[in-house]
């Protein structure tokens, strides 16, 4: 049985696993006009088999969207969590996006205080759920007065019991500041991985007791160390047709210069027995005690790997600090 690692997601109190799921792949495609945002076919059973071992092996922490799959995300994990005592499973779900369903086609966006109620409903339908645990905002970033309109929804859907707590995915410091102010706002989703660092984010979240939920803490993949110069991605993943804000492949292959990063420091992240994705997973819970990674999943295997991490725990401190310097300053800021 895996030593399971708990975190709380920032000052709501809510323990979870200190290891994540994120669904984004488990939604399958969808797509703007020809444009795919999904990383190809998937399996449902073998979705719901892979968390259904995830909670057999101790993670309780589940991060999805509405967007993921046009809806197909959340009814997946909805299907999954059934039967399971609800109490003990912590969801994380996102609005701001519209799309089609029928058709997998995104169609804009949307925060007006009618839509994200309505967004809301949707998601607790397909999650088979009378309540979400931590509900964010999915945009990059907003006018800042439409971002306060937004907390007070937010606010809102909390004192009715609808959702526990919320937070925003951005990368954006002015953003993750606003949000910071607020009482039952208890985590900012980032950008996190031993390539890409968030020093600024991090900052606010330790100053005002946020969760860091962590999303490319793999890079995309490039950190399981399945790919190499050759490797080119099928169109019909995100990766093979990136849009423009994929860093970590280009033209549908890895990107040469993090290929070469992560080569200096392959040696360290494998240490005392552990796997390389293991390895990147114990550097971000080394980077902070408020971070959560959240990787993505196809297959029990890489759920089994992943999981296996939390028995190793995070990188030494000397580890850490080897890390940084070989890689240097590596913090984006927005």
């Amino acid at each position: 049985m895996t030593s399971v690692m708990k975190r709380k997601i920032g000052r709501s109190g809510i323990e979870v696993s200190a290891l994540g799921l994120g669904c984004w792949a488990i939604g399958g495609p969808f797509w703007t006009g020809d444009k795919p945002h999904g990383w190809g076919n998937i399996d449902d059973n073998e979705s719901i088999k892979a968390i259904q071992k995830a909670i057999d092996l101790g993670v309780n922490f589940f991060d999805t969207a509405d967007i993921y799959g046009a809806g197909h995300s959340e009814t997946v994990l909805g299907r999954a969590l059934k039967g399971y005592e609800r109490n003990n499973m912590v969801i994380a779900t996102k609005f701001g996006n519209t799309f089609d369903e029928n058709s997998k086609q995104i169609t804009g966006t949307n925060i007006s205080p009618e839509y994200i109620r309505q967004a809301c409903q949707a998601s607790l339908k397909r999650l088979n759920t009378d309540y979400i645990d931590l509900y964010q905002l999915y945009l990059w970033t907003i006018e800042l007065e439409d971002a306060v309109k937004v907390v007070e929804v937010l606010e809102a859907l909390t004192a009715e019991g609808l959702i526990r707590t919320y937070g925003w995915s951005t990368d954006v410091t002015k953003n993750a500041k606003l949000y910071a102010k607020h009482e039952n706002c208890s985590a900012i989703q980032q950008e996190l991985n031993v390539l890409v660092d968030g020093a600024e984010i991090i900052a606010i979240c330790e100053e005002h007791n946020l969760a860091s939920i962590n999303r490319t803490a793999l890079a995309m993949g490039l950190l399981t160390g399945k790919y190499n110069r050759e490797t080119r991605l099928p169109k019909d993943d995100i990766r093979g047709n990136e849009p423009e804000w994929m860093k970590y492949f280009k033209d549908g292959y890895p990107t040469p210069k993090w290929l070469d990063k992560l080569d200096l420091v392959k040696n360290l992240l494998t240490t005392d027995g552990r796997t390389l994705p293991q390895g990147a997973l114990s550097w971000i819970w080394g980077r902070s005690e408020k971070t959560i990674p959240i990787p993505g999943f196809k297959t029990t295997k890489q759920i089994e790997d992943n999981i296996g991490a939390m028995e190793f725990g995070p990188l030494k401190k000397e580890q850490m600090n080897q890390i940084d310097e070989i890689l240097g300053e590596r913090s984006y800021r927005y």
